[in-house]
């Protein structure tokens, strides 16, 4: 350890002499070996010491003394004879340079994310209890609002993930001169977007010839717009995704490009990235495909409302799209033979104005999703396969050995007996079909999801596992991902990013920051209505018999409630619970089985 650290540390605290946990040998300062200098570090409520030799010691969190993560610390360790070996934190020698999200309780400060209490020597009085600081090296450098306000939420969540830049106003400039290349003049050729119908960033439009068997899937032409290196594409990188929260969109790349220059509306020429493939109608495969840089017209803007009424009424005045939907539907059966169908339904927060949360909207699957989706993975597909050795790929690994394991114990407590087959793909598909049997597709679908790996990006092609391709890349939605920017710039150049892997494992970690940023938020406005309803009884399902989680299914639905007086229901069993309390900061909600 550096001599100078010794000597700071004993000029600002003589008694580590005195005491003899720093001792004076040799004109040399040495540290009794009874205590240690290094790092703390906390992951999922769990504090650790660890030293210049990499030895991690567990640090009990009322034994951190003020510290907190990445600080330099002095420790003390702790012998157990017949248990682990601890350490306790004597002194905080350096203070971490990151910003500190934290609450007021009590006229001490307390972290957000952790629940630890820190140190401070500012003054508290002009602070209540709920007021969120931001800290920094030990100082208050920023006083957010009081929990009690809702349009709090958001920024809480930004600074969590470090994020909060977000927030603030784009301000990359946008550089008119973007890159002039020849393109297929396609404007005469009627493309139209299918969107959710509040959709302004238009990133994908189709057209089907249905006399030639071609579908076209034309891409909003973002790298045309953001050069490779440019001031523009580091922040889009930075960013790697947008982040969609239940009342906005925090964008990858300026509103004036997706919702504008870039997005494919309607009777206005655009550039676009097309996917031309050639299809076998007979066999159901493709013949052959081609990707080139174009200029496009879309001469209709759709909802996935208004098309749903085209397919259920047989409205012969879209006879495009429902060529288009015929045989996307027999390309699905075929797909779904190698592939899963979960049937996932997704949550929508409803905020409003003051961002409280008023109520949720289940959105399913619908026909009109099913059509889009299946073009957009046809195209996907087709990308990979268009790279070589090297690239960018979507990855997605079939479950682990023991997750199957897992997944047939739990299954068990349904009442269904399922064996392992000869591989995973036919073990899943025979575990539907006992669901679908016996009235459990849903509730075996959502175990299914739970015992999957996270999909990931590399840049060698793995294959999707979930989706039974063999070869998958992300191609069409460049305005909100970051890696299907990387692969047109693949495409259209042919020369791989030298620090590809770097690209890789970024934004595969930024993917899985920015979702739990997203879960973070909504269970706050979860937290923030069942504090505005304590003692309401509600209907609920278990959907965790290990830590005694139940999930509304009445008021609010997803609202996610720890069950006191849990006395082993069974797993998706109903019940009735009475909310007792919820804490806003740690989003924790407690209820009374009845």
């Amino acid at each position: 350890m550096d001599q100078a650290i010794y000597k700071k540390l004993i000029q600002n605290d003589s008694t580590l002499l005195k005491n003899n946990i720093i001792k004076i040998t040799d004109n040399k300062y040495i540290l009794n070996n009874k205590y240690k200098i290094g790092v703390v570090t906390l992951k999922k409520d769990i504090a650790q010491f660890v030293n210049n030799s990499m030895q991690k010691i567990l640090i009990d969190l009322d034994k951190l003394n003020g510290a907190y993560t990445n600080d330099m610390v002095l420790v003390q360790i702790i012998f157990h004879p017949r248990g682990r070996i601890k350490a306790k934190v004597i002194k905080v020698i350096e203070r971490n340079n990151n910003k500190i999200l934290c609450f007021v309780d009590n006229q001490n400060i307390y972290t957000v994310k952790d629940n630890i209490k820190l140190n401070t020597k500012e003054s508290l009085s002009n602070y209540i209890d709920g007021d969120i600081l931001v800290i920094n090296q030990n100082k208050i450098i920023n006083s957010l609002g009081n929990i009690n306000n809702p349009k709090l939420d958001e920024i809480i969540s930004l600074y969590l993930k470090d994020q909060e830049y977000r927030s603030q106003e784009y301000k990359t400039n946008i550089n008119d001169e973007f890159k002039i290349t020849k393109r297929v003049d396609l404007t005469h050729l009627p493309f139209c977007t299918i969107d959710p119908m509040s959709a302004k960033d238009h990133d994908d439009a189709l057209y089907y010839d249905k006399y030639e068997h071609i579908l076209y899937v034309a891409i909003a032409d973002v790298s045309a717009f953001i050069q490779e290196g440019s001031q523009l594409d580091i922040e889009a990188r930075r960013r790697a995704f947008s982040i969609y929260l239940p009342n906005k969109v925090l964008p990858m790349i300026p509103f004036s490009l997706s919702a504008q220059l870039c997005s494919l509306i309607p009777d206005v020429k655009r550039f676009s990235f097309v996917a031309k493939i050639h299809l076998d109608i007979k066999n159901l495969t493709v013949l052959n495909s081609e990707f080139f840089e174009a200029t496009i017209v879309s001469k209709n803007k759709y909802s996935y409302e208004e098309i749903d009424n085209v397919l259920e009424d047989q409205n012969n005045g879209y006879d495009d799209i429902l060529k288009l939907y015929s045989i996307t539907k027999k390309f699905r059966k075929k797909r779904l033979a190698d592939g899963f169908d979960f049937r996932t339904q997704e949550l929508r927060l409803k905020l409003n104005k003051d961002q409280s949360l008023t109520h949720t909207v289940v959105e399913t699957s619908s026909p009109s999703h099913k059509l889009v989706e299946e073009c957009m993975l046809l195209a996907n597909c087709q990308s990979a396969k268009k790279l070589n050795d090297l690239g960018i790929f979507r990855v997605h690994d079939e479950p682990s050995a023991k997750s199957i394991e897992k997944l047939i114990e739990d299954i068990a407590m349904l009442g269904i007996k399922a064996k392992i087959k000869s591989d995973i793909h036919k073990t899943i598909q025979a575990i539907q079909s006992q669901a679908n049997q016996v009235g459990l597709e849903n509730e075996v679908d959502e175990l299914i999801i739970q015992s999957q790996q996270q999909a990931r990006y590399g840049s060698k092609s793995l294959g999707h596992f979930g989706l039974g391709f063999k070869d998958y890349s992300h191609f069409t939605s460049p305005i909100r991902r970051y890696a299907d920017l990387v692969l047109h710039r693949i495409l259209k150049t042919r020369q791989i990013p030298k620090d590809i892997d770097d690209i890789c494992l970024y934004i595969s970690d930024k993917e899985r920051e920015i979702a739990t940023l997203v879960w973070d938020l909504e269970d706050r406005k979860y937290a923030r209505w069942a504090n505005e309803n304590i003692g309401i009884v509600v209907e609920a399902i278990v959907v965790d018999t290990v830590n005694s989680i139940a999930k509304l299914t009445s008021h609010m639905n997803g609202v996610r409630v720890i069950c006191e007086k849990y006395d082993g229901e069974k797993l998706f069993s109903k019940i009735k619970l009475k909310i007792k309390s919820s804490n806003i900061i740690s989003k924790e909600i407690k209820g009374i089985i009845l």
